[in-house]
């Protein structure tokens, strides 16, 4: 979409000295996904303590996908379902948490 708006040339440059952006294009986008994330976040955290796990809690979460071990195919099969797939959600920064209704107490 096209749209000219007017934008402070200080705020432009420390913007683009900011980030490696070599258009004003570039940094303005950065911004604006920054805001949407940051929205999200919001959205996220709001679901603090309001959540239970029921998964395996022998996973180390802190581990990036890529460097947890890969199970070989043997392994793979002799797993159960329900302890290999954890039962809980995952939210991502794209999708706001589902609504829910409270339970009464």
């Amino acid at each position: 979409m096209r749209t000219n708006i007017e934008i402070d040339d200080a705020l432009m440059d420390q913007a683009m000295k900011a980030g490696p952006y070599k258009t004003k294009k570039d940094a303005v986008e950065a911004g604006l996904k920054l805001l949407a994330r940051q929205a999200a976040y919001r959205e996220i955290l709001k679901w603090k303590g309001k959540l239970k796990w029921e998964g395996d809690e022998s996973i180390d979460w802190t581990q990036p996908a890529a460097e947890a071990p890969a199970l070989a195919p043997a392994q793979a099969t002799a797993i159960p379902a329900a302890a290999a797939a954890p039962r809980a959600t995952v939210l991502t920064a794209a999708e706001p948490p589902p609504r829910t209704r409270r339970a009464r107490r």
